[in-house]
């Protein structure tokens, strides 16, 4: 029996090693990664980051950022307090991670240690007449005004963060990317005394969902203000040559014309050359 008992409790615990390792071995194949992919982009400006999941880009975002963060330093009497504006951009050279999922998903943008974290959160929804698409739904920066390379004499310098949720921002198709060169503007709502913080994308590629090819991004859909620049842009265009063909047919009309008064045969206009025909 004590034989019997042992062997019992030696194979229960066997299966749960073995249900141990298969969890452990789902959780290594289900691991996500991020890729910065900087060095590749031509704009100096410009970062390029990719989230991995098993060796496939599952998320991809391109774009450049600018941020405009309100500060309080202290005044030359030492009472009052003056707000200042830190101005700077993400660095290409910024720390990625990342997640993945069928409905949401995220890219956490780190640099300078930690003192600047940036959080995108995406998500699917249906939209009109069923369609599905993809959104920005949340925006959390994280900053640090201790930071002294972009804040400077920042009075009761700490960690602060910025959010804004519950948004529908780059409404795109499932299955495109988002594709924009106009500059796209999101204000974020500090926990530092409620100071709004300006967040500017331009120059901007992003998808997190449905992507096929590896560091490919799908079909592109194009946002309304680079369609109304580029409208902008050819309407002129459309408008000179409308204005030259106009020209040329009226020059041809009057050519025509010319030709036509030109064979008629003239008559006299002095009545008294009458007499003499």
């Amino acid at each position: 029996m004590g034989r019997a008992g042992f062997s019992t409790t030696e194979s229960a615990g066997l299966l749960l090693l073995s249900m141990f390792g298969v969890l452990a071995l789902s959780v290594v194949l289900a691991e996500q990664e991020g890729e910065n992919l900087s060095g590749l982009s031509t704009n100096p400006d410009k970062g390029i980051f990719a989230v991995r999941e098993n060796g496939t880009t599952c998320l991809m975002v391109e774009f450049a950022v600018k941020f405009l963060v309100p500060y309080d330093v202290l005044a030359l009497n030492g009472i009052d307090l003056i707000t200042e504006q830190a101005s700077f951009t993400l660095p290409q050279g910024a720390e990625i991670k990342g997640k993945c999922g069928s409905a949401e998903s995220e890219i956490e943008i780190s640099w300078k240690n930690d003192a600047y974290v940036l959080s995108i959160y995406f998500s699917k929804e249906l939209h009109k007449k069923g369609i599905e698409v993809w959104k920005i739904s949340r925006v959390q920066f994280v900053y640090d005004t201790s930071e002294t390379s972009h804040f400077i004499n920042a009075n009761n310098p700490g960690k602060h963060t910025a959010s804004i949720n519950h948004i529908s921002a780059l409404v795109t198709p499932a299955g495109r990317s988002f594709l924009c060169a106009a500059q796209q503007t999101l204000t974020l709502i500090s926990s530092d005394h409620q100071k709004g913080v300006t967040m500017s994308m331009y120059d901007i590629q992003i998808q997190p969902f449905d992507m096929t090819s590896d560091f490919m991004f799908s079909e592109p859909y194009k946002c309304i203000m680079d369609q109304r620049e580029r409208l902008e842009e050819t309407l002129p265009l459309v408008l000179g040559l409308i204005l030259g063909l106009i020209i040329v047919i009226t020059l041809t009309v009057y050519h025509f014309h010319l030709k036509l008064t030109a064979s008629q045969p003239q008559l006299p206009r002095d009545r008294s050359m009458y007499k003499n025909m």
